[in-house]
């Protein structure tokens, strides 16, 4: 891996029940995923794999109240 910053997460998804009957949907952030040099393909670090739910693999942006905190001159 590179020591550049990750380009995408990866997290654990899994969906659930609330307690009023409500579906919902837990995150859980499991790992970081670099671009190779060629483009071709990704590599991934995993901290924890699911063993039910599924993998899931986004662009690493920021939340909106981060983006609102580095937009003002904050730290992230």
């Amino acid at each position: 891996m590179s020591n550049n910053k990750p380009t995408h997460r990866a997290f654990i998804v899994r969906n659930y029940q609330a307690p009023n009957g409500e579906e919902k949907t837990s995150w859980t952030l499991v790992g970081s995923v670099w671009p190779h040099k060629d483009g071709k393909g990704f590599n991934v670090a995993l901290k924890g794999i699911p063993l039910d739910g599924r993998l899931v693999i986004r662009v690493d942006e920021p939340k909106p109240a981060e983006a609102a905190t580095v937009a003002e001159g904050g730290a992230p």
